[in-house]
């Protein structure tokens, strides 16, 4: 099974990371790292990089496509060849899926239509413009269509995703192996948990730079 990850400049990199932590180890798995030109492409912190080992054209038909989120979204919201190729992309897949703003991507592509989907909270609403039905969810599947909340929410998407490829044990194997075992000091990873004043500061704050597209 191909599993082609999409970067772009500006990406969030525990976007694309985490998924590929979890995903790599599936049985019979290959990540592929594609981009409109291979080479190094920089996350939204701009001090790391990725390197794309294909570029976009030679990742025809991949069975997975997992789309990070990050500033570097509100560039690509009109970009005709990528949208073109998340199109031809989804033709072959048996799951399209995205991390935090990536579902934007998907729903400017049109593949989210009438689709319940869901993305960074900070962004939630912007679906609905899109055509899909914003869902505040942490992973929301519709059909094929996977879509993951903010950036650590790709790693349940992920281990959601191995199940469905290879089964519950090999997905718990996994879970196991990297240990995702999650117990924050804090309880304020979710809107409904977070105070509300510390929510709308956040609203116009630099700390969710990478969730904006």
């Amino acid at each position: 099974m191909r599993i082609a990850i999409l970067l772009y400049d500006r990406f969030t990199a525990l976007d694309a990371v985490g998924p590929y932590e979890i995903l790599s180890r599936v049985p019979g798995a290959e990540v592929v790292f594609t981009a409109a030109r291979p080479g190094p492409v920089r996350t939204d912190m701009g001090s790391l990089a990725l390197t794309a080992d294909a570029a976009l054209p030679e990742v025809t038909a991949p069975d997975a496509v997992l789309v990070p989120g990050g500033p570097g979204v509100a560039d690509l919201l009109a970009d005709g060849p990528v949208l073109d190729w998340l199109r031809g992309a989804d033709a072959a897949t048996a799951w399209t899926a995205s991390v935090c703003s990536g579902s934007l991507l998907l729903g400017a592509a049109g593949l989210l239509a009438g689709r319940r989907a869901t993305s960074h909270w900070i962004c939630l609403d912007r679906l609905r413009a899109l055509g899909a039905v914003p869902v505040p969810e942490r992973v929301v599947t519709d059909g094929k269509y996977a879509t993951a909340a903010g950036v650590s929410a790709g790693i349940d998407l992920a281990l959601h995703l191995a199940g469905r490829m290879a089964g519950d044990e090999v997905a718990e194997a996994v879970q196991l192996v990297v240990e995702y075992d999650p117990q924050p000091p804090y309880n304020a990873g979710s809107t409904a948990t977070a105070p509300a004043a510390l929510v709308e500061s956040l609203r116009a704050s630099d700390l969710v730079v990478g969730a904006r597209a």
